[in-house]
């Protein structure tokens, strides 16, 4: 009889560990790796990502989850998720304030675009300028910076024909960037050169895209400054 238990006692945890591994298979977080600790990044190129942007913290969806996820950048500098929408980021706020950030990465829209409303590019745009502006009056001296949404494959369009609007809300985002006075940095010139490192999703990005992201908009925001 203790045998017999003892051999379902395996049984059931060899079970429960092949269910884990095909959670995580399509190279996304499973639902509770999203609530994970903080990971110790030790390599010598994510110790230089977390100090260059160790004063900055990126507000998105899963796309901008990666960071954290793929261990490029620190829990602290990242406050994204699934699902997350301009509208749903206003709650955000508090914990964006507690975090005290020099420097704000906005990547919001993936998911807006998909929102079941007569005008999700309309809706979106004004819940994303009053995320923006309930920022500034919360931390007047951080500056902001819009990113783009990222293309998607042309089999993810023809699956979900709504992200043929990405190029459109992208220049939505650019001229709210321009009214609100804050910074935008379009990013799918990358993903065009580098269409190797999608996910099988066509959606997201494997882990080698976002040192490459977060190279871009390093090198962009200081060719803007030299601009001016």
């Amino acid at each position: 009889m203790k045998v017999q238990k003892k051999m379902l006692g395996i049984t059931l945890i060899v079970m429960l560990a092949l269910s884990v591994a095909a959670c995580g298979s399509n190279g996304q977080p499973p639902t509770f790796e999203i609530t994970r600790q903080a990971v110790d990044i030790s390599t010598p190129q994510q110790t230089s990502y977390a100090a260059q942007y160790q004063k900055s913290v990126f507000l998105g969806d899963s796309i901008t989850e990666g960071l954290s996820y793929h261990d490029v950048l620190k829990q602290e500098n990242v406050l994204a998720g699934a699902g997350k929408t301009a509208e749903f980021a206003l709650q955000d706020v508090d914990e964006l304030v507690k975090r005290k950030p020099e420097h704000i990465f906005i990547q919001l829209g993936s998911d807006d675009i998909l929102w079941p409303t007569d005008n999700p590019k309309e809706y979106s745009l004004s819940y994303y300028s009053q995320l923006i502006d309930g920022i500034k009056v919360r931390l007047p001296e951080a500056s902001i910076t819009i990113l783009s949404v990222t293309p998607v494959t042309a089999e993810a369009e023809k699956a979900e024909p709504r992200y043929r609007n990405i190029r459109d809300y992208n220049k939505g985002l650019k001229e709210l960037a321009s009214k609100v006075q804050v910074g935008y940095v379009d990013v799918s010139s990358i993903v065009a050169d580098h269409p190797d490192m999608y996910d099988a999703d066509g959606i997201h990005f494997q882990a080698e895209f976002y040192p490459i992201l977060l190279d871009y908009v390093k090198n962009e925001l200081g060719r803007q400054k030299s601009a001016k």
